[in-house]
């Protein structure tokens, strides 16, 4: 059997990756130019997969740059960033396990390395400090990636993912000055900073008294055209021997209104169900076994907010606009003007709902629609 060419819950494939050229070409220009930059969208609008497909275009055509991705989700402390940061710099900058080693002794003067080879050295190779010297010192680590690319005449890309991670750590503001302070004084590397919290990321690069204000280009994702999706859906099936008109393809991206995730999830259901050649009544089936898989994820969400909370989110599904408006907050039991405020901005921060010209919206369509039939009896089906 055909593997499926939709891919979501991961970062998507050269196969699976659609559109984006000009978003790919940009940062592709910006990182192999030497200009640091921030991608920001909401979550699961496909920033990884980008920057994963730039990277690898990035390491086939540019051989003296090395390219370095961590991914911050599950890093824990400050201490621990700081060591990771050192360790898979060391590791990019030669293909030797022995020039790692002469690496970690020789570029800090005040840190000792601790460092620990497995069975692989390629793969089992460790590196660690002690914790307080880090504190005393992060200075050696944040400037290694410059002072190696300098001694190796090499160029450095450095990509941290879930970036906005880092401002949970205690000692942050203090730990985000020193990195602004040195990396903005780096040649030879350039930074790429992304992360899903498209709020906190915001903050972080567009507020003026922050330190990373103006520290590059912020590039705003956009969401992928329903064109675009439709001639990435009716080949990816034609691929795999199967057919799906364009009307019927069309349902996908406009259900799902043109939401990267769920647009690959829905097609990977039609495509699932589709023996030769697609029917209206499979894309409608695929939409009810997506919403019941992705069920937990909704009623997990809705358990953690408060009753005014989801009170405002039944207000919003039902396109009121005017939410401090009497009749309005006392229909839905929204509270005072105060109450909505203050909840309009927990749902905008933790990108349950944004702001458009003419009212607000969810940013998740499948969730929407979760919801709509969950607390009002709607149907999502035709």
């Amino acid at each position: 059997m055909d593997q499926s060419p939709f891919k979501y819950g991961v970062t998507v494939c050269q196969m699976a990756f659609t559109d984006r050229e000009k978003d790919a070409k940009k940062l592709y220009d910006n990182l192999t130019q030497g200009i640091n930059t921030m991608l920001i969208s909401p979550r699961r609008w496909g920033k990884s997969s980008l920057v994963e497909k730039v990277v690898k275009d990035i390491n086939k055509k540019e051989k003296r740059i090395k390219t370095i991705v961590i991914d911050l989700f599950s890093v824990g402390s400050e201490e621990e960033f700081l060591e990771m940061f050192a360790k898979e710099v060391i590791k990019a900058s030669s293909s030797k396990w022995e020039e790692w080693v002469v690496a970690a002794r020789k570029f800090f003067k005040q840190l000792v390395p601790r460092i620990n080879m497995g069975v692989d050295p390629f793969r089992d190779f460790s590196l660690s400090f002690d914790w307080e010297g880090l504190r005393q010192h992060q200075e050696e680590i944040l400037n290694l990636p410059e002072e190696l690319a300098t001694q190796k005449n090499i160029q450095f890309i450095i990509c941290l993912d879930e970036f906005q991670n880092l401002a949970s750590y205690p000692d942050y503001e203090i730990l985000e000055k020193k990195m602004r302070a040195h990396w903005q004084r780096h040649k030879k590397v350039t930074y790429c900073l992304y992360g899903s919290k498209r709020h906190m990321m915001t903050d972080i690069f567009n507020n003026p008294s922050k330190p990373f204000y103006r520290f590059g280009d912020i590039m705003l994702l956009q969401k992928i055209s329903t064109a675009d999706w439709v001639s990435f859906i009716v080949k990816s099936f034609k691929k795999t021997g199967k057919t799906i008109d364009k009307q019927i393809a069309t349902l996908i991206p406009e259900l799902m209104k043109d939401h990267s995730w769920y647009v690959q999830q829905l097609a990977h259901y039609t495509w699932q169900l589709t023996g030769e050649k697609a029917e209206k009544s499979f894309v409608y089936k695929a939409l009810e076994e997506l919403i019941f898989a992705n069920t937990p994820l909704y009623q997990k969400e809705v358990e953690v907010l408060s009753p005014t909370q989801l009170n405002l989110l039944k207000a919003v599904v039902q396109g009121e606009h005017q939410l401090t408006s009497t009749a309005v907050m006392e229909r839905y039991r929204l509270g005072t003007p105060r109450n909505v405020s203050k909840n309009k901005t927990i749902l905008f921060n933790n990108d349950v709902i944004q702001e458009t010209g003419s009212g607000y919206e969810f940013l998740d369509p499948a969730f929407q629609l979760w919801f709509l039939k969950q607390y009002f009896r709607k149907d999502y089906l035709p």
